[in-house]
């Protein structure tokens, strides 16, 4: 790439980081490329599509992602490890409004750059996910697309709530009710739960409160959303 173009390359990706912080993903590529003093065309021949101007500005975090599932997998407890890593995924795709939205679409569109970009991310998490189950602390039925659609449905609620009411629903709340919810038939009693009696109601559930940010230290299995009664330690387990 010669100078001057490269040049034209990196003026673009620090308008579009400014204008997507600013304005969410749907940030006009034309007034990107006005304010980084080009024409359109020059923004399309480096950027074909928004997608792909998302893709190269992202790139290193969903790296990042990939290399934290392993180093998770390879330090933490596999509930913790598998909690810690989606409330950093969680956080990940608040980076930018609509990229929750945008990843979502990923999902099942398998055709876009975003989707190919991020397929290294999805596998690791992936991965956490299958040693969770082999641990007994997942429902085994789940499987990733189905985790990644629920969890990225709950980023897209809480970028739409906090917005509209600030301050009023936090991610570890949200996320530590829907990982109860993948746990598998019932939940360690800690004093804190409430018996349903009538026979038509699920069985007993007791549910621990404790937010994800405090439960998810690796090598440590106390207090995991995802730990099931009965469950024996399992430090170390896969």
């Amino acid at each position: 790439m010669r100078a001057d173009a490269r040049a034209n390359y990196e003026r673009l990706l620090a308008y579009a980081r400014a204008a997507f912080a600013e304005h969410g993903i749907g940030a006009s590529l034309e007034d990107i490329a006005r304010r980084a003093g080009v024409g359109t065309g020059t923004l399309y021949r480096h950027f074909p599509s928004r997608e792909a101007l998302l893709e190269v500005l992202l790139h290193d975090r969903f790296d990042t992602l990939a290399a934290r599932a392993r180093e998770l997998s390879a330090t933490a407890a596999p509930g913790s490890a598998l909690t810690c890593w989606l409330r950093e995924f969680v956080e990940f795709t608040g980076t930018y409004r609509g990229l929750t939205a945008a990843f979502t679409r990923t999902l099942r569109d398998t055709s876009t750059e975003l989707h190919t970009a991020c397929e290294g991310m999805r596998e690791a998490g992936a991965s956490l996910l299958t040693r969770a189950q082999r641990a007994g602390v997942v429902r085994a039925d789940l499987d990733a697309l189905e985790l990644f659609t629920l969890v990225s449905g709950l980023a897209w609620s809480y970028e739409q709530t906090s917005a509209a009411v600030p301050g009023r629903v936090t991610v570890d709340r949200l996320l530590t009710l829907a990982l109860e919810g993948v746990a598998p038939t019932a939940l360690p009693d800690r004093g804190r739960g409430r018996r349903r009696g009538k026979a038509d109601e699920p069985p007993e559930r007791r549910s621990p409160h404790t937010s994800v940010s405090e439960q998810a230290k690796p090598g440590v299995d106390e207090g995991d959303p995802l730990i099931t009664a009965g469950t024996e330690d399992l430090r170390g387990a896969d």
